[in-house]
């Protein structure tokens, strides 16, 4: 299903005889008695003015939110339920974005604003063009099938980054129950050839990734080990 791109604006203006005063009404906040912050450094992360709002329940296991402010509306990942929920800004409404998902996992924006995603049960990344119809970005690697693409960023370069750990095939609450034929590990798609490159390996469970704000570092979390940790890696220009 395509996602709809909009633009507008919307222009107030007054005019006002003599000394008229304009009333403004002051900001509120109300906080949600549910959500409660246990560690003061979370209150440094966001603006102090912004409350946490409570938009849906219902999901089984939420994952890979991804907002398009152009559209005013976010999307995100029921794994287990294998759908994509969509959340309308304007009126509140969450319907049935994608049914069935595919067992979608982790979502992101690529530089063109196309969505591209991880999906479990197919074990495949895929970009969701302008027209809805779907692009296979990856799924094997060598000859091999992926094991079940996690979470997915994009470089500036354009670049498409993704772990591929083994949750999605290790049984059937997420995904199929497959054996592995990779390594976990994570993976660079590269933008002008679409060529499949293997970044770093030797990562029991890779998970989340980010970029630091000047792309110089790539943070894996590794979430099979005990503690988790977060690891950082050098990035080059074509790798790590």
């Amino acid at each position: 299903m395509p996602i709809r791109y909009r633009c507008g604006a919307c222009a107030m203006a007054s005019s006002c005889k003599g000394e008229a005063a304009m009333i403004i009404e002051p900001n509120r906040r109300y906080r949600d008695p549910a959500v409660r912050s246990l560690d003061p450094r979370f209150d440094d992360l966001r603006l102090s003015n912004a409350s946490v709002e409570h938009l849906f329940d219902g999901c089984r296991w939420s994952e890979g939110p991804v907002w398009f402010g152009d559209a005013r509306c976010l999307l995100w990942s029921d794994i287990p339920n294998n759908r994509i929920l969509r959340w309308d800004e304007a009126s509140g409404q969450v319907t049935p974005w994608r049914t069935p998902s595919n067992n979608a996992n982790g979502h992101t924006r690529d530089r063109q604003g196309r969505l591209v995603g991880c999906e479990h049960l197919t074990r495949r990344v895929v970009r969701t063009e302008y027209d809805g119809s779907i692009t296979v970005l990856a799924d094997r690697y060598k000859g091999r099938r992926l094991n079940s693409p996690n979470d997915v960023i994009v470089k500036s370069d354009g670049s498409i980054w993704f772990s591929d750990p083994t949750f999605g095939i290790s049984g059937f609450y997420e995904g199929e129950w497959a054996e592995s034929e990779l390594a976990p590990a994570v993976y660079r798609i590269d933008p002008v050839s679409g060529e499949l490159m293997m970044v770093a390996d030797g990562i029991e469970g890779p998970n989340g990734l980010a970029f630091s704000p000047d792309e110089r570092t790539l943070y894996i979390v590794e979430s099979r080990k005990k503690p988790r940790e977060i690891l950082a890696f050098d990035v080059a220009s074509d790798g790590i």
